[in-house]
């Protein structure tokens, strides 16, 4: 037979070690040498259990640091009742036994065992989520819209309203649980016995099923159905940016809805770029207009408005239209609208502008103009 190791070096703990330190490192093998996880070790899980049973006892543990192996060869590898290696994970016998709730590995566990420590019937779940995408001029997304959109998901049955009992019939008792919503059964583990808690599969948890189902859902109690949505779109709202429309996703278990998020595009426009709350535009202007300045129609999103071009404006020169630029979606005001001039060279002169034209350079050269 093999020397026992020591408990503390099973577990890589010291003596020292407190008892959520113990209790971590055990919870530690407990997933890595699971048995029936892929990988695992049933002898190392076995040991793990056995050094932990000893020392998450304070007696025990006093004992065998006092005597070691020794000091508790009755606590641990005697017949104990159902369980494996001489331990009894269900507390008979007198031998190994402890609360895997306690260890915080009933969530692992019933992983393996399909939820055999696990509670009752099925929870009812709410209704979940929807996403859906909108696509908006340029225009829309600056001033605000309200959308009307076909949204397709599943709905309350509106022939038994979500019954699932043709109309006229009412619910009745599962047969196949008594009611309760889940069955229980007991099988063999590494543990010894579980006793697992399964949702009925005839009731699917509810503990009641149709006298005679609806003959539209089948007794599912909802359809898949397409109901028109109105979203209103606020003013100033950005490509990329998600609304959220309370009560309008699916329907739960419950009863209750969950919500619908729209995912906002716009289209790019032809003239206009956005950045921020700024609208960004350009206009051409004639080399002469520049030179002696001007007034021009400019295109903004409010329409048409008329802009000076102040003599000896440069190409590339900015203007600022203030408040024409996009709202702001919290808070009031506008942001405002750059107008970007570019100068226009004048290309395919005739005889008499080309003369003007060195006329003006052979004048510039000799001082007339700055």
């Amino acid at each position: 037979m093999a020397e026992k190791r020591d408990y503390y070096d099973v577990l890589g703990v010291t003596k020292s070690a407190s008892a959520d330190e113990i209790k971590k490192a055990f919870r530690k093998l407990a997933v890595k040498h699971h048995p029936d996880k892929e990988g695992g070790d049933e002898n190392k899980f076995k040991e793990a259990a056995e050094a932990y049973e000893v020392l998450s006892n304070s007696e025990k543990k006093q004992r065998y640091d006092q005597f070691g192996h020794a000091g508790v060869n009755g606590a641990s590898g005697a017949g104990g009742g159902g369980g494996f290696g001489g331990f009894d994970f269900n507390g008979g016998g007198g031998g190994f036994s402890f609360d895997m709730s306690d260890l915080g590995l009933d969530d692992i566990l019933g992983n393996f065992f399909g939820g055999a420590f696990g509670g009752g019937g099925k929870r009812k779940s709410k209704g979940a989520d929807l996403q859906t995408v909108v696509t908006l001029s340029f225009e829309e997304a600056i001033f605000g819209v309200e959308k009307k959109m076909d949204v397709t998901t599943d709905l309350n049955c509106e022939h038994c309203k979500g019954n699932k009992s043709e109309p006229g019939h009412k619910l009745k008792k599962c047969s196949t649980c008594g009611g309760k919503g889940h069955q229980t059964r007991s099988f063999n583990t590494p543990f010894g016995q579980i006793n697992q808690d399964e949702i009925c599969g005839t009731c699917g948890g509810e503990g009641e099923v149709p006298e005679v189902p609806c003959s539209v859902c089948h007794g599912k109690g909802k359809t898949r159905q397409t109901e028109e949505v109105k979203v209103t779109i606020p003013q100033g709202v950005d490509d990329g940016a998600a609304l959220r429309v309370s009560g309008r996703g699916a329907v739960g278990d419950d009863g209750s809805r969950g919500d619908l998020y729209v995912e906002i595009r716009v289209k790019p426009h032809k003239k206009f770029t956005r950045e921020g709350n700024l609208i960004l535009s350009s206009e051409e202007v004639d080399m002469a207009d520049a030179a002696l300045g001007t007034e021009i129609d400019v295109d903004t999103v409010d329409g048409k408005i008329k802009m000076r071009v102040p003599a000896g404006t440069q190409s590339g020169n900015d203007f600022k239209l203030s408040s024409r630029g996009v709202p702001y979606v919290r808070g009031s005001g506008r942001g405002d609208h750059i107008v970007t001039i570019r100068v226009k060279t004048p290309t395919n002169l005739s005889k008499r502008q080309k003369e003007l034209l060195e006329e003006f350079k052979s004048a510039k050269k000799k001082g007339l103009f700055r």
